[in-house]
């Protein structure tokens, strides 16, 4: 379910340098809400977004705590692009008024994985507030992302997020992680 371990070393400075540059600037347009700019410019058309379900299980079971069949969000470029068409119109019932998201994104590790394609293990912590409440989400994760490089840029190929919980404390998973 998750990508391998591997024994390859972590990539030099400068490669590590434009993957967190990537990372970073896909969270800002998530965080301003420009799913359309998002889509266009940081996910590749042969996209796997993986959010399976986390489970508690006792450590002598040796099984994995994440599910391969039950998911929050399993999808691809295309059901994602309905998603961000649909968030675009008065239809959005859950982001209407639409969330306000901050993602801090650190822990970031490279290994190259073949010409022009990467892993990259990051941590994740959005913090999710909507309406004029006190109340907010806080989603922590761990991703393992494979970026491809397309006509000089990165792009997202693959993206497992595996969260920290169980119980998901928020209503629903409007915005992307």
């Amino acid at each position: 379910m998750t990508v391998e371990q591997t024994n390859t070393p972590l990539a030099g400075a400068e490669l590590e340098r434009a993957c967190t540059h990537f990372l970073y600037r896909e969270a800002e347009l998530l965080d301003a809400a420009d799913y359309t700019g998002w889509i266009d410019t940081c996910v590749s058309q042969d996209l796997e977004y993986l959010v399976p379900i986390r489970t508690t299980r006792e450590r002598a079971a040796g099984v994995s705590e994440f599910s391969r069949e039950a998911f929050h969000m399993r999808d691809t470029f295309w059901s994602i692009r309905l998603r961000v068409d649909r968030l675009l119109t008065e239809h959005a019932w859950a982001e209407d008024p639409p969330s306000r998201t901050r993602r801090v994104v650190t822990n970031v590790r490279v290994r190259e994985l073949g010409p022009g394609e990467v892993e990259v293990k990051s941590y994740l912590m959005l913090h999710r507030s909507q309406w004029d409440t006190a109340d907010y989400d806080l989603l922590v994760a761990d991703r393992h992302d494979v970026l491809r490089s397309e006509a000089g840029e990165w792009r997202l190929r693959r993206r497992e997020v595996l969260l920290n919980h169980t119980i998901l404390g928020t209503a629903n998973l409007g915005v992307f992680l």
